[in-house]
């Protein structure tokens, strides 16, 4: 399965924030979407999960049985900004998840094992989500994108405002789900595009574009801020 993305085109009035977006993303790995702030990441997801128009171009899913349009079903959307109903309780929110999706669940468990999956405490999970923090909003949020198992999932900055410990096991939790899925995150944070995904992608200037792998570390940081340096002179 792959995710074939082809001369995509956004613009808003007489800016063009996506001029030429081609690739090609695969399973089993990170992509770490890398750009500034306002290069269009945001607007490339919600292009990509049919929230807004696009312009020009197309996207697909492409397997042994050939093209498939991208279906709303086979996308998971994870926001900076969780949005969870927070007049229901963890525990509401998830059983009224399940039961209307019932039918799309490759295979059901129990709901507290739902909550193991994300070390939600058992103490919390019978509070009103408006009570949680940030980060267990957040936790709710990916939970339900690993319980629908959607084949691509778009992670729209979503560490940025954890604390470490919370971060660090979203991290381990993305770095589980990677091997059936594509997952393609974005951040203006090199440093966890370093950390966390095997490979980046920068955004730049409205196209995509693959950072070699050949050179080391430091080398590969310089060359991408070069890349992103450009768009002042541009």
């Amino acid at each position: 399965m792959k995710l074939k993305i082809e001369h995509l085109q956004k613009r808003f009035d007489t800016k063009d924030v996506l001029k030429d977006v081609t690739f090609t993303f695969e399973p089993g790995k990170i992509y770490g979407l890398l750009g500034r702030n306002g290069a269009g990441k945001t607007t490339l997801f919600n292009c990509l999960n049919q929230d807004i128009p696009v312009d020009g171009g197309r996207f697909y899913l492409e397997d042994e049985m050939g093209e498939h349009d991208l279906r709303l079903e086979d996308i998971g959307y994870v926001l900076s900004t969780p949005q969870v109903p927070e007049f229901l309780t963890a525990r509401e929110f998830l059983k009224f998840f399940i039961e209307i999706n019932k039918e799309s669940l490759q295979k059901e468990k129990e709901i507290d094992e739902y909550f193991d999956i994300v070390n939600l405490e058992k103490e919390d999970r019978d509070r009103l989500l408006k009570d949680f923090s940030h980060g267990m909003k957040n936790k709710m949020q990916m939970l339900i994108n690993i319980i629908a198992s959607p084949k691509v999932l778009l992670l729209d900055e979503p560490l940025t405002s954890l604390d470490v410990v919370v971060a660090e096991e979203m991290k381990n939790i993305l770095r589980d789900l990677k091997h059936d899925r594509i997952l393609i995150l974005s951040t203006h944070i090199m440093e966890l595009a370093f950390d966390l995904c095997d490979e980046i992608v920068l955004l730049s200037q409205g196209e995509l574009r693959a950072v070699s792998s050949t050179l080391d570390e430091e080398e590969l940081k310089a060359d991408i801020l070069r890349i992103l340096q450009e768009e002042d002179h541009s």
